[in-house]
Formats: C-alpha cells, structure tokens, sequence
C-alpha cells in the first residue's frame, strides 16, 4: 500500500510540474529556472535562436511611431523547440503583436518539455 501510495504521489508531482502555468509571473518564474539551468553551450544556442525569432518579430511588428515601452513574452516550448504558449506582461501594440509573432515561432530544441524560456524588451533612443 505503501509503495501504491509513493507511485501516486510522484505521478501527481510530475503532473502538477507538466502542467502549463496559468499567469504570466508562474511562467516567467518557470522560464528563469528552466534559463538558468542551461550549460553554457546550450544557453548559448538558446539566445541565439531567440534572437533570430526576435528579429523577425521586430520586423514584421515595428512601425515608426510604435509604443517602446519595455515588456517581456514568456514561451513554453515543446521538445522539437516549438512554441505552443504563451504569456505576455505589456500591453501596447507592438508587445501584442510581437507575441502572436513569437507564438508562431520555434526555436532550439530544449533539453526537455516543456520547457520555458522569456523574451524581455525595452528599446534605447
């Protein structure tokens, strides 16, 4: 009964941890975690993938007079590196606009799924 008892308290765990964050701030956390993690090659080909999905975003986003205020997506990754989520703290145009770019993206494949990684903007002049 025991042993039943452990078996059913460690599906649980790695339920509760699988599941998807319900708030922006519980998926931020998550992807600090998951960043910080990283070993150096892996972290390293991470932000390089970011920066790429980013560029594009920027691009197909930007406007001359868009709002840059700074705001932070949030994208929960599946094990191929796809983006199948997403959360966004910000509300202007361009931060709406640049996560519905992000969401369509993908990136590296991470070490493991999900796995959470955050893109955090503010633009100098």
């Amino acid at each position: 009964m025991r042993r039943l008892l452990l078996v059913c308290a460690l599906c649980c765990a790695s339920l509760a941890h699988a599941q998807s964050p319900a708030d922006y701030a519980s998926a931020k956390q998550r992807a600090d975690t998951d960043e910080a993690s990283l070993p150096a090659a892996q972290a390293s080909a991470m932000r390089d993938a970011q920066g790429v999905a980013l560029e594009a975003a920027i691009a197909g986003c930007a406007t001359p007079t868009a709002d840059t205020s700074p705001f932070v997506v949030v994208a929960e990754l599946d094990t191929t590196g796809k983006v199948v989520r997403t959360w966004r703290e910000g509300g202007t145009p361009l931060a709406i606009c640049v996560q519905k770019q992000i969401a369509s993206s993908a990136l590296s494949p991470p070490p493991r799924a999900p796995f959470f990684t955050s893109f955090e903007l503010s633009f100098t002049r």
